[in-house]
């Protein structure tokens, strides 16, 4: 079995930095052989021991982008072969994460923390596939892609609420992977007094929506209330292992 890591970069959002830094990661974290791929649009500045492709076809109608270009990685024709573990480039490693490779399961993704019809049972920050075995969610997209946009707020909705319904949507253990600003930061005011903690068991933080790790660094995140609520006092571990 080829064991390949998949991230993605498009648009300005993230720097070639995040990817660089995602593949240290990865490599201080795993033991195993792996592969890590970037499917981009610019790879300028990305690591030449990351091996860079270039995003595969989507026609999308409009700028309301909401991550359905990830779908492409269910495309029939996808480059990369073998299990892959796709990882968001806004995610922190923080231990061994050889389990995300072995643990049995069809289609692996993370348990949304806060689960709703809007948001979907599983988030794809983090999932698991083998390549060629679930093409028909692309290919349903493509044909339909009118009535799901209009029926999912996004792709991770899309896909989970789809693989739920033909019982094929199965999860990782909840403690691996913690939402920073869910299940590490102090709750407001607290988060003025207190750095964000990593739950024990935690083996990947995901940092999805505000704050990104960046801002974390930095200590606040972007917009005028959520910069004041969502304050962070940058942790010890955050600067040792977002590099």
């Amino acid at each position: 079995m080829d064991y390949n890591v998949v991230c993605m970069k498009w648009g300005d959002k993230y720097s070639a930095d995040y990817v660089n830094k995602l593949y240290n990661m990865v490599a201080r974290n795993t033991t195993l052989p792996f592969s890590f791929y970037c499917l981009t649009d610019n790879a300028r500045g990305i690591d030449e021991r990351v091996k860079t492709l270039p995003l595969p076809e989507m026609n999308l109608p409009d700028n309301k982008e909401r991550g359905w270009r990830k779908l492409t990685c269910f495309k029939e024709d996808f480059p990369i072969k073998g299990r892959i573990l796709f990882i968001d480039l806004d995610t922190v490693i923080v231990d061994n994460i050889d389990a995300f490779f072995t643990l049995e399961g069809d289609f692996l993704v993370i348990k949304h923390w806060k689960p709703s019809p809007k948001q979907g049972p599983g988030e794809t920050a983090v999932y698991r596939y083998d390549s060629g075995t679930l093409t028909f969610l692309y290919e349903d997209f493509i044909k339909r892609m009118e009535e799901i946009r209009a029926t999912y707020r996004h792709e991770q909705a899309y896909v989970t609420h789809t693989l739920a319904k033909l019982g094929r949507l199965n999860f990782w253990p909840g403690e691996w992977t913690p939402s920073f600003k869910y299940n590490c930061m102090p709750p407001f005011p607290l988060n003025y007094i207190f750095e964000p903690k990593t739950p024990k068991g935690a083996k990947m933080i995901i940092f999805h929506g505000n704050p990104t790790p960046d801002q974390a660094l930095s200590g606040a995140t972007k917009g005028t209330l959520k910069k004041f609520i969502r304050h962070v006092r940058t942790p010890q571990w955050l600067k040792d292992n977002w590099r």
